[in-house]
């Protein structure tokens, strides 16, 4: 999984990029509560217009594409269909080539947790001439995007924190954790988390499958969203048309918590960059080298924690510090290089200098990550991964994990293996679901993809024979279907599947242009 990033969050996706999908959250609803019970979960939706106010830029360009949208009422438990209901936001582009029209295209972003509906004018371009064929459609998960969320009231925009140095340290993280846990279990919100997870997600996209009156769709999962893929291939076999599954989760690797197993891909990833950077010393100047820029790194987390770094009113310490990083690399922008070169530049004179105002990422990261205003969309996507991949629920357990990783990986060991709430949650009603035992879908996976590891893709096209793997070769981003940088071999297959459903006749390796 990906929790906390600014665009979608990517794995356990601060998940990718951290920025936008934040900003978004602080303009979520006030509040989730269920509903009364409403009418019949299923109903054919009563399309109207997407924009919700005359600030609601999002819903004016999704008018922009030809986009109409609807509420869909769902059951708050489904094992209780005549109970408290929710109802989900969808939106829907109507296929425009109606004498060629092959169906309809369910996209999910990712996250868990992380808004669709707002994104999918992007999906339709990425599509081009085949998405004229298409009625391409985006399901906000409950509690999440444009429907109401599950508010912890949480004074942090993620639970991502790295463990520190010392035991000390780590005490005081699990300290944290247990906090934002306990504000989870209180007020209103105690009720709803049962009822947060991916099975779930995936009965109600079953059920606007069938408000839509469609027999079969045809599915783009990106992250996480290709774990709710897999769960809802598992749950209605048969349902499923043309698969794509873009930066591949394999289930039986969620667990034992969401970041487990990700410190070597990301310190490459670092390093990926640091090769770009000393190119552009003349710009950035933390390095001739990529050896001397990842010096210039190491001294400045070194120098958070020995003494916090103050950015504008913000302090980066050793809880934080590694978490900057992850937020931003592996990003899906062409910009991200950019991104992480700027705010290590300000970090640096922080460090050396005292007292700085944050760069533009900066400004938008931090508030994002250090105060409540993204609190809903956080407490959603913690609930989902509390659900699907709790992991351990003994502190030992994390703590020995820090300490092997520590040696190898001092930066992102701490971080990936640290606490989670998750460790002080109610335990899910419902195990974790499994994939079913094969699917014909066209799975893609960047070699370096530092949120969900290659590895993962491979395994799961073991899983399933008749899938076909799409490599993106000395890539180290996440997701790299129809991105801003756009890699045209891995564009021009997806597109060819989704137009004719006919898979490649083997498996494919593309080459990453580096932006």
């Amino acid at each position: 999984m990906t929790p906390a990033h600014p665009r979608r969050s990517r794995r356990g996706r601060p998940a990718a990029a951290l920025l936008t999908l934040l900003a978004l959250a602080a303009a979520l609803p006030a509040a989730a509560a269920p509903a009364p019970p409403g009418p019949a979960a299923g109903r054919a939706p009563a399309w109207t217009s997407c924009v919700r106010g005359p600030d609601d830029d999002a819903g004016k360009r999704l008018e922009a594409t030809g986009a109409r949208c609807a509420e869909v009422t769902v059951p708050l438990d489904h094992t209780r269909p005549d109970g408290p209901a929710l109802t989900l936001a969808v939106a829907r582009i109507p296929a425009t080539d109606r004498a060629h029209r092959i169906g309809t295209l369910v996209v999910n972003e990712g996250g868990p947790a992380d808004p669709v509906v707002d994104y999918l004018p992007d999906r339709r371009a990425a599509l081009g001439t085949v998405g004229a064929r298409y009625d391409v459609v985006g399901i906000d998960p409950r509690f999440a995007g444009r429907n109401a969320p599950l508010d912890c009231g949480w004074p942090t925009g993620t639970y991502m924190r790295s463990a520190g140095t010392t035991r000390a340290d780590f005490d005081r993280m699990a300290a944290f954790q247990r906090d934002l846990a306990a504000r989870c279990h209180q007020g209103p919100t105690a009720a709803l988390l049962p009822h947060a997870s991916t099975r779930n997600a995936a009965r109600d996209m079953d059920l606007v499958r069938a408000a839509l009156g469609e027999r079969r769709i045809s599915y783009l999962g990106v992250s996480y969203g290709t774990y709710l893929g897999e769960v809802y291939a598992a749950l209605f076999p048969g349902r499923l048309d043309r698969v794509v599954l873009d930066g591949v989760h394999e289930p039986h690797h969620l667990a034992p918590w969401p970041e487990y197993g990700t410190e070597r891909v990301n310190e490459e990833a670092l390093d990926d960059w640091a090769r770009w950077t000393a190119a552009h010393h003349a710009r950035y100047g933390l390095g001739r080298t990529p050896r001397q820029v990842r010096a210039t790194v190491d001294a400045v987390v070194t120098a958070a924690a020995r003494e916090p770094l103050a950015v504008g009113p913000y302090r980066i310490d050793r809880h934080v510090m590694p978490v900057l990083l992850y937020a931003v690399l592996g990003e899906d922008t062409a910009e991200a290089d950019g991104q992480i070169a700027d705010m290590m530049r300000t970090l640096k004179q922080a460090a050396e200098s005292g007292p700085v105002e944050p760069d533009p990422g900066l400004a938008e990261l931090l508030p994002a990550l250090l105060t409540g205003r993204d609190s809903a969309y956080a407490g959603s996507q913690t609930a989902y991964l509390c659900a699907d991949a709790p992991g351990p629920r003994d502190l030992q357990t994390h703590w020995r994990a820090v300490e092997r990783s520590r040696a190898r990986h001092p930066l992102f060991g701490p971080f990936v293996n640290d606490t989670t709430p998750c460790v002080f949650w109610t335990p899910p009603r419902e195990p974790p679901a499994d994939a079913p035992g094969d699917l014909p879908a066209l799975l893609v996976n960047a070699t370096g993809d530092p949120r969900v590891p290659y590895a993962e893709a491979r395994a799961l096209h073991a899983r399933w024979p008749s899938s076909r793997l799409v490599t993106v070769a000395h890539s180290y981003r996440h997701a790299v279907y129809g991105l801003t940088y756009a890699n045209a071999c891995v564009n021009d297959t997806v597109n060819a599947y989704f137009a004719d459903g006919r898979l490649p006749a083997g498996d494919l390796t593309c080459t990453a242009a580096r932006p």
